[in-house]
């Protein structure tokens, strides 16, 4: 039995959420999103929140059991408070900024890198060298995040590239005479 999927996902005040069949609807001041629950489990309103239980006691079912609740309680906390993701830059000449509906990085190529923002997501750049990415989706925003990592991501010798701010870049000694 899952821990994680035994618990209701309680909704807060100011959000509502709506289930019909196996969609799930959530909407909060930030925004609205839906999720459509494999047909494995069963969803339903329960008065202390958004209730999920498996149909049947098969393997897929209770692997997706666990998932499904957390991606329901990601939802009703991304309409409610959102997610934001920090990345730092490190490098000299390294630098972001934001231009319209593009994010303009110059991180040491000849040209530079120019990311368009996808819808839903908001990205600023308070200093040169810090990123702040939120938005309403967990993945999208854990996704924007890791696309603009891999533009250059941090090199263990010097540190260089960009990073989460969280994120702890293990360095290496170089080579000895």
């Amino acid at each position: 039995m899952s821990r994680i999927g035994k618990k209701p996902v309680a909704v807060p005040s100011g959000v509502t959420a709506n289930v019909t069949g196996q969609m799930v609807k959530v909407k909060g001041p930030k925004g609205e999103l839906s999720l459509k629950v494999v047909d494995e489990l069963a969803v339903e309103m329960a008065k202390d929140g958004v209730q999920v239980t498996p149909r049947v006691a098969d393997r897929r079912s209770l692997a997706m059991w666990g998932m499904q609740r957390t991606l329901i309680s990601n939802m009703v906390t991304g309409v409610s408070k959102g997610y934001t993701r920090n990345l730092d830059i490190a490098g000299v000449g390294f630098r972001a900024a934001v231009q319209g509906k593009n994010l303009q990085l110059q991180l040491g190529y000849s040209h530079d890198v120019v990311y368009p923002i996808p819808a839903g997501i908001d990205i600023k750049c308070e200093k040169p060298t810090m990123i702040a990415i939120s938005g309403i989706d967990a993945q999208r925003v854990g996704q924007v995040a890791a696309e603009i990592r891999g533009f250059r991501e941090p090199e263990p010798y010097k540190g260089k590239g960009i990073k989460y701010s969280d994120e702890v870049i293990r360095r290496k000694e170089g080579k000895k005479k």
